[in-house]
């Protein structure tokens, strides 16, 4: 009996050992993935024609009569009604 909880614990022990090999070779790999990634971005980057700015347009200067005014709520209520929603 003490020697299969010997062995159990040895074996625990090697997949513990290779469960953290793993994600050593995981992490190392995602490491060099992200430096060719950031490698490449700076590259395109570099290689772009720069962006032209955008200016602000010019606002036209309306009268507050000009614009919609909001729909009022007795109106939005009486098209309620008469659609059936309020029955």
């Amino acid at each position: 009996m003490n020697d299969k909880k010997q062995a159990a614990g040895r074996e625990g022990q090697k997949m513990m050992a290779q469960h953290d090999a793993d994600g050593r070779a995981v992490r190392a790999n995602m490491e060099k993935l992200r430096a060719l990634r950031l490698a490449k971005e700076a590259a395109d980057a570099a290689a772009a024609p720069p962006t032209p700015v955008k200016r602000a347009a010019t606002r036209t200067s309306k009268s507050k009569t000009e614009k919609a005014s909001p729909a009022k709520l007795s109106d939005w209520l009486a098209n309620q009604q008469k659609g059936g929603h309020r029955t």
